[in-house]
């Protein structure tokens, strides 16, 4: 497998205030954009930490604990990865678009971790955060 990159960590904030504030006031990342539900109410966050680097930082469930929700990957080539990935017998579903306009698709590591594989056209919101990145 060639052109993999580790871009984002999604993250589950138990306290969602609490976590916006550690990562953009404390550490002094910036929210580079969000996803809201249909009644306006933010769901996801994505924390801009360095050109190439975001957190993904979504809601908890009420009740649900924070913590690790996925390692996502950027690839060079979301289908000749896919292709590769199922000669070696691992389970890819087909890639879809998610509501970033990056095609993705996920795989499940030995542990149960969920690994997001996502491509980044010219018009995805990470390709076009990383270009605007100061």
């Amino acid at each position: 497998l060639t052109g993999l990159h580790i871009n984002h960590v999604g993250i589950t904030a138990k306290d969602w205030t609490e976590t916006l504030n550690f990562y953009i006031n404390t550490l002094g990342f910036k929210e580079a954009f969000t996803f809201k539900d249909k009644d306006g109410t933010v769901t996801t966050s994505y924390v801009q930490m360095s050109k190439e680097n975001f957190l993904e930082v979504t809601r908890a469930a009420p009740g649900a604990s924070g913590g690790l929700n996925h390692v996502g990957i950027w690839v060079d080539d979301l289908n000749a990865t896919i292709a590769r990935l199922r000669q070696r017998g691992v389970a890819v579903a087909d890639p879809r678009i998610g509501n970033s306009k990056a095609p993705l698709t996920n795989i499940t590591d030995p542990n149960g971790i969920r690994i997001e594989l996502l491509e980044y056209p010219s018009d995805s919101l990470q390709k076009k955060a990383m270009a605007a990145y100061r």
